[in-house]
């Protein structure tokens, strides 16, 4: 006869390699490891307790999504947003969040809207005190309760797999008050279909709300490389008018 704990089920705890993984991702998403800059090897090995091993280990995986360049015998970088990078990313992307609104709408329980529903409230109170870092916090939690209502593995795989570099760039790009209530004004929408179970719509609402972000970020970029322009301009010129 087996025993209660025989049955009862294993839930799989992240190991130190995937905890620092994820904690270093973190650092480069929400801009603490700054783009174009060297990763700091000695001192992340002092924050999180490890030798040089597992930090570098967990830096190829990182380097593997894109997130960091290796060069010999110069260490981790942290790499840049680029252009090209975006055009690469984000219609990809765009194409994922499409394919997991209108599978969702097909699978997500009234338990589950409701669910993504009391998120989206939480997320409002957060536009209307500012609380810029707390808004996308919850925000990324709607997205990510789309993606698990369309009930399909392989589908979770390709998103999360570039879900970390659309994060970071909309992280450190500046949002306007416009914009910003125009995103709120967009996950409204979503809700609205979602809670209709317009998969077609919500597609569509989901694939425009992506590609408006990347306006954003095309449009900090544009005035990133402006200033860097103008600050290695002689002073003679930047002066002149």
């Amino acid at each position: 006869m087996t025993s209660d704990a025989a049955t009862q089920p294993v839930f799989r705890r992240k190991s130190l390699h995937e905890e620092l993984i994820d904690a270093i991702r973190e650092q480069i998403v929400d801009g603490r490891l700054t783009p174009g800059t060297k990763v700091p090897e000695k001192d992340l090995c002092a924050q999180y307790g490890v030798s040089r091993t597992p930090l570098r280990e967990a830096l190829k995986v990182l380097a593997t999504d894109g997130l960091l360049t290796l060069e010999a015998n110069r260490g981790a970088w942290v790499s840049k947003i680029t252009q090209e990078d975006l055009d690469e990313v984000f219609p990809v992307m765009g194409a994922l969040e499409a394919l997991s609104g209108e599978l969702a709408c097909k699978h997500i329980t009234d338990a589950e809207i409701r669910k993504v529903r009391t998120l989206h409230n939480e997320m409002v109170k957060y536009y209307q005190k500012r609380d810029l870092a707390n808004y996308f916090a919850v925000n990324q939690r709607i997205h990510e309760a789309i993606l698990a209502a369309a009930r399909n593995d392989t589908l979770s795989s390709q998103y999360r797999s570039l879900a970390t570099r659309v994060r970071r760039a909309r992280y450190v790009a500046n949002m306007t008050e416009e914009r910003w209530a125009q995103a709120t004004d967009e996950h409204e929408q979503i809700m609205q279909c979602l809670e209709a179970r317009d998969g077609l719509r919500l597609s569509v609402v989901l694939k425009s709300h992506l590609e408006n972000k990347l306006e954003t970020v095309r449009q900090w970029l544009k005035d990133n490389d402006l200033a860097t322009s103008t600050s290695q301009l002689p002073a003679s010129k930047t002066s002149s008018r």
